[in-house]
Order: C-alpha cells, then sequence, then structure tokens
C-alpha cells in the first residue's frame, strides 16, 4: 500500500507518533527521556509550533500540535534527527531508531482537540504502564491537570478553552473530562483515508489536496500579489481591533505571510496572531 501524502498548510493540527525499530526501545533510561524532551523544546522554539499534549512510552511516543508555519516534515526531521545522534552516541548504536517516517493525523481543532488528547494521556493506562494518568512521569497530563509544573515549551491555552471554564476552573474540567467511567472509544476510529479527522466539511476539504501531492504541500488558498506589511498595515494605530484582525487574515491567508513575519512587523507574539487567524477560520 502506498504511504498517504502529508498535507502541510499554516494552522494545521496534528497527532503524530513515531515507533522505535521493532525490537528495539526509542528511550532506554531517564536521561533519554529527559533528552527528548530538552530536544523537542527546542524544536518548538525553533519551529514555532504549539504543541498541546505529548507522552513519552519505552518504544514510541505521541504529540498533538498545532503547526502555524506549514513546517511539520521539517521540524519532525530535525527531532528525530537529533535526538538519533543522541541515542546512539550514548548507547554505542548505528541507525536510525524510528521505524520509517513518522505518522500524523491532520485533524480538526475545534471538533477533536480535545477527544485527541484524551486519547493521548490514556496510552499508560492502555498499555498497563499506570495506573492513574497524572502518575505516568513522562506525559503531559500531570502539567495540564494542574498535578505538577506546567512547562514552558506546553501550550494548554486552546485545550483549556474548549473546556468552558476560567482558566483557573480548566485543569480540573480536563481532569474530569478524562477520567470520567464514560466508556471510551479512541477518536482514531474515525479517521478517512488513515489521515484525517473532522467533520465532513472539513474532510471533504482536506480530500481534495490529498489528490495532489504537489497541491497537498501548499496552503488550501495560494497568496496572490503581496503587498508590503507596511502598506497593510498604514495607519495600523487608528484602526479598530476589529480592522487590524481583519487585516492580518488577510496578510497570513491571501498574501502568505507568515504568522512570525507578521507577528514581527506588529509587535505581536506569533500566538496572538495564529489566535486571530483560527477565529477568522474556523475549519483551519
Amino acid at each position: 500500500m502506498s504511504r498517504p501524502p502529508r498535507i502541510e498548510f499554516p494552522g494545521a493540527c496534528y497527532y503524530v507518533t513515531g515507533r522505535a525499530l521493532q525490537g528495539r526501545p526509542a528511550f532506554k533510561d531517564e536521561r533519554d527521556y529527559r533528552v527528548f524532551e530538552q530536544v523537542l523544546e527546542s524544536v518548538i522554539h525553533r519551529f514555532n509550533w504549539l504543541l498541546q499534549s505529548y507522552v513519552l512510552l519505552p518504544d514510541h511516543y505521541h504529540l498533538v500540535i498545532e503547526v502555524p508555519e506549514a513546517n511539520l516534515s521539517k521540524g519532525m526531521r530535525q527531532l528525530n534527527g537529533v535526538y538519533t545522534q543522541h541515542y546512539n552516541r550514548c548507547h554505542a548504536s548505528e541507525g536510525p531508531v524510528f521505524h520509517g517516517r513518522f505518522k500524523s493525523i491532520l485533524f480538526e481543532k475545534d471538533a477533536f482537540l480535545l477527544p485527541i488528547c484524551r486519547h493521548a494521556a490514556l496510552n499508560p493506562n492502555r498499555v498497563g504502564l499506570a495506573k492513574k494518568p497524572e502518575s505516568y512521569a513522562h506525559s503531559s497530563y500531570s502539567a495540564l491537570v494542574g498535578a505538577s509544573h506546567m512547562p514552558e515549551m506546553l501550550y494548554p491555552d486552546d485545550l483549556y478553552r474548549q473546556l468552558h471554564k476560567k482558566v483557573n476552573q480548566a485543569p480540573k474540567a480536563f481532569r474530569d473530562y478524562v477520567e470520567t467511567q464514560e466508556p471510551f472509544e479512541s477518536p482514531l476510529n474515525d479517521r478517512t483515508a488513515q489521515v484525517l479527522l473532522g467533520t465532513d466539511a472539513f474532510v471533504e476539504r482536506m480530500q481534495s489536496l490529498l489528490q495532489n501531492s504537489a497541491k497537498a504541500k501548499q496552503a488550501p488558498k495560494l497568496a496572490g500579489r503581496r503587498k508590503s506589511l507596511r502598506v497593510m498595515f498604514r495607519g495600523i494605530h487608528q484602526m479598530s481591533r476589529q480592522e487590524r484582525n481583519h487585516r492580518i487574515t488577510l496578510a497570513h491567508v491571501d498574501h502568505g505571510y507568515t504568522l512570525a513575519e507578521i507577528g514581527q512587523h506588529l509587535g505581536l507574539h506569533y500566538t496572538t496572531v495564529s489566535k486571530v487567524v483560527n477565529a477568522a477560520q474556523k475549519i483551519i
């Protein structure tokens, strides 16, 4: 079976897994877990990712990430490559640690962020490594429910927002959501074409990209003739917030500027720009 093409566009959300070669652990000791987290943090900062959740298991890992700048593959090459160098150097081994290319499922954030993060958090329980998800050390879950320090690389804002709670109530609400006794079926059972997870409208839109691997590497909307950011945001100080946000969306969607470029021009963090664009484009 041919492998499905990778769809990448600004603002895409992915459930990413990397599995070690058969018979080979991905993490042999505590140092390996710690180094992988350090490499992951450096990749997140370098490629401007938003890490929603993660869990590291002895022979594989799970990441839930939003990619504001359509650079998933570049970042994953960095993550797996740098970690493999550490692993081989420290364990006197050679060759790749992980099997083939990483797997990613493109999902619709509004519909599936919560169930995907719950699925990730419960992985240690499913494989018998923990009785309670927060007791597993190599996972973001304990931080997300307020039982441990929130690492700088984690971005819980969107997850907490979907719980419809005040910020200080969101950790408990997430714990209640994950640890409910109701039967839980994996959201991955609802995948389409192996790599898509979302509403019918979302899947239909993404399938049009799957049909053309060249198009799949582009954003859903192609940039037209670009105006400069200086021209687009002339008179920014006299604009209403609504007008400013409208121009931010135009700059990103219609003119192809990255979130980081827009943020740098306006003096905003790229996560703020991401929130503006996502609010205007619910599908993405």
